[in-house]
C-alpha cells in the first residue's frame, strides 16, 4: 500500500516509464507540498471550511492501474454513463489509469488530440511540457495543487488545432475506487479559432480523496464549452483548482456541478487576458445530509471590452452547509469591462446554512460590475398558488425547486447532460 512520501512519487513515475523531466517536476512539487502549511481556519480562504477529520493517513496515496478492458466488460454504471451521451470520442479512467477508450480516427486525421495525459506525456511530450501546470494552474497555487502535481494520475489531454471544430462532445469519465487518493487533471488547449466541447464525469470515491486540477488554455477566437460533473460518493473529500486563460475574442461556457462528496473545496478562476473575451461560469450544487460545499471564484479582467457572467445556484437540505466566496477583479487597463456575479441559495430546511460573500476589486473607472447574493426559502404563497391548481404540497415544492435551477440548466450546452442534471435534482429532492 503506497504511502504519501517521496519514495511513492518516485515509484509512481517509474511504474509509468515517465521521462526524467516529469520525475523532476513531480519531485519539485512534492518538496513544495512538504514545505507548504496545511490550511488553517485563520486563512481567509478556509475560514468557513474546516478540515476536521481529514488525514492523509486514511488513504492509499495512489491507485495501481489494472489495464484496459472492453466496453461490454465495464460495470453497468459505466456502460450507462457512456450510453447517455452521443460523443465524438470517450475515455474511462479507474484505478489511476485508463480502463476503456473509444478513439475517433477522423478527429486524429484533423490533428485533434484527445487522449489520457499519461499517453500524451509519451506521445506529445513537447505539448505537455509547454502547457501542463506551467501557466493556468501552477503546483505552488495551494497545498492541494502541489500534492496533485506530485502524484497526478488520470485525466484527459485535449488539443484542438487552429480553426478546427469538434462537433460532438469529448467525454472523460472517472470512476474512483474506494479508499485511495486520486488526482484527476483536465488540460484543454484550444488553438486559434478552434471549437470544442468537453464533459468530465466524476464518480465513486468511497472513503477516498480527490485533488483535481482543470486547465483551460484558450488562444484567440477559440470557443470552449466545458462541463465538470462531480457526483462523488458522500464519503469522499474533494479538492479542486481550475483556471481558464482566455485570449482575444474567446468564448467560454464552463458548467461546474457539485452534487457529491462529504466536503468540496473548489477554487475556480477566469482570467480574461485579451480584449473581447466572453466568459460564463455557471454552478449548480445541492448538498444534503451533512455535505459541505465551498466554491471560491475569481473573475480577473486584465484586458478591455470583456464580459464575464457568473451564476451559482444551489438548494440545501438537512444539515448541509454551502459557502460561496467570489471576487470580480478589474485591473487598470480593463476599461469597458462588463462583469456579473450572482449566487442564489434555496434553503429547504431550517438546519441548512448558506454563507455567501461576493466581492469587487475595481481599478478601472469605465466599467459595469454587479454582484448579488440571495438566500431564500420556498415561499408559501407560491406553494398555495400551485396547490390551488391541483398539485399536492410535495409536487408544488418540487416544481419550485426545479424552477430555481432552471436558469442554469437552460444554459447547459449538451442536451443529454441537461436531462442527466434534471434527474439528479429529482433524486436529491426526493432523497
Amino acid at each position: 500500500v503506497a504511502d504519501f512520501s517521496e519514495a511513492s512519487v518516485r515509484a509512481l513515475s517509474a511504474a509509468r516509464n515517465e521521462p526524467r523531466w516529469m520525475l523532476d517536476f513531480r519531485l519539485a512539487a512534492w518538496r513544495t507540498f512538504e514545505a507548504m502549511p496545511w490550511p488553517k481556519s485563520t486563512d481567509e480562504a478556509w475560514r468557513r471550511t474546516r478540515l476536521t477529520g481529514f488525514d492523509l493517513k486514511n488513504f492509499t496515496a495512489y491507485a495501481t492501474p489494472q489495464g484496459v478492458s472492453k466496453r461490454q466488460a465495464l460495470s453497468p454504471l459505466l456502460q450507462s454513463e457512456l450510453g447517455e451521451m452521443e460523443s465524438a470520442a470517450s475515455v474511462v479512467f479507474q484505478d489511476g489509469g485508463v480502463l476503456y477508450r473509444n478513439d475517433n480516427p477522423e478527429l486524429a486525421a484533423q490533428g485533434v488530440i484527445f487522449t489520457d495525459l499519461q499517453s500524451a506525456l509519451l506521445e506529445h511530450p513537447a505539448l505537455v511540457r509547454q502547457y501542463f501546470m506551467t501557466q493556468a494552474v501552477k503546483p505552488e497555487h495551494n497545498k492541494f495543487t502541489a500534492l496533485h502535481a506530485a502524484l497526478w494520475d488520470t485525466g484527459a489531454f485535449v488539443y484542438v488545432p487552429k480553426n478546427v471544430t469538434v462537433e460532438l462532445p469529448l467525454q472523460a469519465i472517472l470512476h474512483q475506487k474506494p479508499g485511495v487518493g486520486g488526482y484527476h487533471h483536465t488540460l484543454i488547449v484550444a488553438d486559434v479559432g478552434s471549437h470544442v466541447t468537453v464533459v468530465d464525469d466524476l464518480l465513486g470515491g468511497v472513503n477516498g480523496m480527490q485533488s483535481g486540477v482543470i486547465e483551460l488554455v484558450m488562444a484567440d477566437n477559440s470557443v470552449v464549452r466545458y462541463m465538470n460533473l462531480q457526483d462523488f460518493d458522500h464519503s469522499a473529500w474533494n479538492f479542486l483548482t481550475g483556471r481558464a486563460m482566455m485570449g482575444r475574442d474567446t468564448d467560454l461556457r464552463w458548467i461546474q456541478v457539485s452534487w457529491g462528496s462529504r466536503l468540496t473545496k473548489a477554487f475556480l478562476d477566469l482570467e480574461l487576458n485579451g480584449q473581447g473575451g466572453h466568459a460564463e461560469l455557471l454552478g449548480l450544487y445541492f448538498p444534503t445530509g451533512r455535505q459541505h460545499i465551498d466554491h471560491q471564484t475569481l473573475q480577473i479582467h486584465r484586458a478591455p471590452n470583456c464580459f464575464s457572467d457568473l451564476l451559482f445556484n444551489g438548494a440545501l437540505k438537512d444539515r448541509a452547509h454551502n459557502v460561496y466566496m467570489g471576487i470580480i477583479k478589474v485591473l487598470p487597463g480593463a476599461q469597458k469591462t462588463d462583469a456579473f456575479q450572482r449566487n442564489g441559495n434555496l434553503i429547504l430546511d431550517g438546519t441548512a446554512r448558506a454563507d455567501s460573500i461576493p466581492g469587487l476589486e475595481i481599478q478601472a473607472d469605465d466599467v459595469r460590475c454587479t454582484h448579488a447574493a440571495t438566500a431564500s426559502q420556498v415561499e408559501d404563497e407560491y406553494v398555495f398558488y400551485l396547490m390551488a391548481r391541483g398539485l399536492t404540497r410535495p409536487q408544488a415544492e418540487r416544481m419550485i425547486v426545479q424552477g430555481f435551477f432552471q436558469n442554469v440548466l437552460d444554459r447547459v450546452p449538451v442536451e443529454s447532460v441537461q436531462h442527466k442534471l434534471e434527474r439528479v435534482i429529482e433524486r436529491k429532492i426526493g432523497g
